[in-house]
């Protein structure tokens, strides 16, 4: 326990963007230099249903509207929100069925390349027409399911970033911003904006406004699809396209690859998961990886600038804009120079220390996904001198920091000139160990992953050093 303070969030399905903001704004305020907003959910099997009949649901008012304009059935009740919500686009605009069925079909065929995804099976547009309706035009497979999970983001300060030598890895949160439930969400009597299109609307007008990034600038879109209904109103509030051209943008293709934008690639919350709390923190998750060019066969090519939409009813969105904080630090460049392994240039070991790194921040075929781990290595010279350095390999392309402060899962104790020749392949991980050149604190499942890494890194540590 470190006792340090912890706010507990809760804002329904945004929670998670909540938490986000409010990390954010700790940070910018200059009172923490380092953040972590935390959103997890373990939730009930079945539809959502109402826990506490002591005292007002949040949504009460916005379903007391619904059944004066159209009454209420035995569907689960979001449902019934969101499929109206649909039916009024339909009328309003002549937006048809295959239009949300085709929302889904793209974002379960997304998922198939998420590993995070709960749900990694792509189903034919008939298939997905032809499940089982839930109401109106939604059928099974247009809905989100129940889903335990739990996502976390990172959030620090410029200068700390600078400190730790995370340029490479860091993304600016451009903006943020939140809209809660207007008066039109009530006067109105629309059940599109009964659902939040307004509050949407709002929420993304500030932002582009007060960043100056317009809708058009954006290359990737992680949105609220609940239901495939919201997935299509949303584009229109958002900005994507104009109002009652949702249709054309499916039609066209451009909510997906080889299209204008690409909206929901980690397969959205139709395949990928809905955990409530977790939900905008993954969203957060999956576009930092594809600005970092780390999101693999769903990588949405030159993503420079990513657009998040949560919401949550009852009623609250968060809508926010990223982007890389320092695009000269780029994890597809050729040899740069860092200042990560800190003031540790007295050792022999150090130059194959920022050789390794460049081989992490260059490394095309995610080799650092087999060795994922922190592992701290203290090096002692002859004359009695000691560095201690860390190799963060725990997530995406992974740092070594001289001195740092990050606990290691397993730590290496060899002599300077030992782990130049261990860096370099000239001597075995495992016989060192046992002639006593290695001692291993800590995991040593971890620490056998050594030999492994050693034959995968010892030809590229070569061809660096050639070149230096």
């Amino acid at each position: 326990m470190t006792g340090i303070p912890i706010f507990n969030v809760n804002n329904n399905c945004s929670t998670g963007s909540s938490a986000l903001m409010i990390a954010k704004e700790m940070v910018e305020s200059g009172k923490k230099d380092c953040v972590l907003a935390l959103g997890f959910e373990k939730m009930e099997r079945g539809s959502l249903t109402s826990k506490f009949l002591d005292r007002t649901n949040p949504m009460d008012k916005h379903v007391t509207l619904m059944a004066d304009l159209v009454g209420i059935n035995e569907a689960p009740i979001t449902a019934q929100m969101f499929g109206n919500a649909g039916i009024e686009h339909m009328k309003k605009y002549g937006t048809k069925p295959e239009h949300f069925a085709k929302i889904a079909y793209k974002n379960h065929k997304h998922s198939v390349n998420n590993p995070n995804s709960q749900f990694r099976q792509e189903y034919s547009l008939e298939q997905i027409m032809k499940s089982p309706q839930v109401f109106g035009p939604l059928t099974k497979l247009q809905c989100c399911p129940t889903s335990d999970g739990a996502a976390a983001a990172i959030l620090a300060s410029e200068g700390f970033v600078r400190a730790h030598g995370l340029e490479n890895q860091a993304i600016e949160i451009l903006g943020i911003e939140m809209a809660t439930d207007l008066p039109s969400t009530f006067s109105d009597n629309s059940l599109m904006k009964l659902v939040g299109y307004d509050m949407t609307k709002t929420a993304a007008d500030r932002l582009y406004q007060k960043t100056g990034v317009k809708p058009t600038d954006v290359q990737v879109v992680e949105l609220h699809d609940c239901f495939s209904a919201n997935e299509l109103i949303t584009y229109e509030a958002l900005g994507l396209c104009p109002p009652g051209k949702a249709g054309e943008l499916i039609d066209r293709g451009d909510n997906t690859y080889g299209g204008k934008y690409v909206v929901n690639p980690s397969g959205g919350l139709i395949s990928k998961g809905h955990p409530l709390g977790a939900t905008g923190l993954a969203q957060c998750a999956e576009l930092c990886w594809h600005l970092r060019g780390e999101a693999g066969a769903r990588q949405v090519p030159g993503a420079k600038i990513a657009l998040q939409h949560n919401i949550g009813l009852g009623g609250a969105v968060v809508v926010a804009l990223y982007a890389k904080g320092f695009p000269s630090y780029s994890n597809n460049v050729g040899i740069r120079k860092t200042n990560s392994v800190g003031d540790g240039s007295g050792f022999v070991a150090t130059p194959y220390l920022k050789i390794l790194e460049q081989i992490m921040l260059i490394d095309q075929d995610n080799t650092i996904d087999k060795f994922r781990g922190i592992y701290g290595i203290r090096i002692k010279k002859d004359n009695g001198q000691e560095g201690f350095w860390v190799i963060n390999a725990k997530t995406g392309k992974g740092t070594v920091e001289f001195n740092s402060k990050v606990k290691p899962d397993v730590t290496l104790i060899v002599n300077d000139k030992d782990i130049v020749e261990l860096l370099a392949g000239k001597i075995n991980p495992q016989k060192a160990f046992f002639q006593g050149k290695i001692k291993i604190q800590g995991n040593m499942g971890l620490a056998m992953k050594l030999t492994e890494l050693q034959r995968v890194a010892k030809q590229k540590i070569a061809n660096i050093t050639a070149k230096l």
